[in-house]
């Protein structure tokens, strides 16, 4: 197929030209020529590239790779669009919150404090548990209970750390997403431009996690001094302490509909100023880090900086050692690293000729 199509890039592109001359084409059939020689062009520089197995076929119109299988639709609606790292954690909070209800609500006897509904109530103490607040307008008194509360609040701070990380791990995500838009941003702005522009994202995550934080604590003042009847002080001191799972226990949600509106209330504020707490730490050491490359990139050279980039000793600097000596300055790179990169380096040069080429490769894998 590849043989053919170079013969038929060059049948054609010999061939077009002369009956274009003579106006024996059309102009549409110089369109499906022009689109034949461009789909056989991006065949064969995928081959090139990638090497794709014999049994891949493209989408010359859309160019896109068609004989993987689709990625899995969930079989629920409302979960097709979500970013598989958020469905897996919200899978893992209601296995927690649903074993939680059930094993609280079995022992609901065993648990003393002020009470409205078994159910709610179950569900309430196993949300302040796993997010450590700890009010303690109910209590576990037995033996029994109290192993329950132990074994949940350790899994309930695991699973919030768990929230945390695949929330940072989405973060990462979204930063590689944007750094590969910047390779196409590059053609009209510089680099420096695309920087500012991360960093001023990451910033308007924070204003806007801040935002949702102090809409969240405002909801939840208005809703303690409205249907618990607290004053506004003593409902905003409730609120804080709750947000920051300090927990007090003076003041907490005593009616059923208020248990009702904590159970989602409390996650939700928790969780944010969490996730506000992780932003401004990214954006905190981004900052520093950006303040050291400027630093390192701007400092004059020194003949002692010199002597440290020359590597090999031999007295003259290749772009390969400064490179590697500002990476180091700049904290993105160590010893252990450049060793560990050498040592793989010298594995797969099987001829020791200081190059690697496709027959040390080949030798270096048979060898292992």
């Amino acid at each position: 197929i590849r043989n053919y199509s170079i013969w038929f890039d060059y049948r054609m592109s010999n061939h077009s030209a002369p009956l274009l001359a003579r106006g024996h084409l059309d102009p549409m059939d110089q369109d499906l020529n022009q689109n034949s020689l461009t789909s056989s062009r991006k065949r064969r520089l995928r081959r090139c590239r990638s090497a794709p197995r014999g049994d891949c076929m493209y989408n010359d119109d859309e160019d896109v790779k068609t004989d993987e299988p689709p990625p899995h639709r969930s079989i629920i609606p409302m979960f097709r669009d979500l970013n598989p790292n958020l469905r897996e954690v919200i899978l893992f909070f209601v296995l927690y919150l649903t074993t939680g209800t059930l094993c609280f609500y079995l022992v609901r006897n065993q648990i003393s404090g002020n009470k409205t509904n078994g159910v709610l109530d179950a569900v309430y103490f196993c949300v302040v548990t796993m997010t450590t607040v700890g009010y303690g307008d109910l209590v576990p008194s037995s033996s029994t209970s109290r192993l329950l509360a132990c074994a949940f609040v350790f899994s309930g701070m695991v699973l919030v750390g768990h929230l945390l990380s695949r929330a940072a791990d989405y973060l990462v995500e979204r930063q590689e997403t944007l750094l590969a838009k910047a390779f196409d941003l590059r053609k009209t702005v510089g680099p420096t431009e695309i920087l500012k522009e991360l960093h001023t994202k990451l910033r308007h995550k924070c204003y806007v996690t801040f935002l949702v934080l102090v809409v969240l604590v405002l909801v939840g003042t208005i809703f303690l001094v409205m249907f618990e009847k607290m004053p506004v002080i003593e409902a905003l001191y409730c609120v804080c302490s709750t947000v920051t799972t300090l927990g007090y226990g003076d003041r907490s949600f005593n009616s059923g509909t208020g248990r009702l509106f904590a159970v989602f209330w409390i996650l939700t504020s928790t969780i944010c100023l969490a996730q506000f707490f992780l932003y401004v730490a990214e954006l905190n050491a981004e900052t520093k880090q950006r303040e050291l490359v400027k630093w390192v990139l701007t400092r004059r050279i020194t003949n002692n900086d010199l002597e440290a980039a020359d590597l090999d000793g031999d007295g003259v600097i290749v772009a390969a050692e400064f490179i590697l000596y500002k990476l180091k300055e700049m904290g993105k790179i160590d010893e252990e690293d450049i060793d560990g990169i050498l040592q793989e380096f010298e594995q797969l040069d099987y001829d020791d000729s200081g190059t690697l080429t496709n027959s040390d490769l080949i030798l270096a894998q048979t060898t292992s």
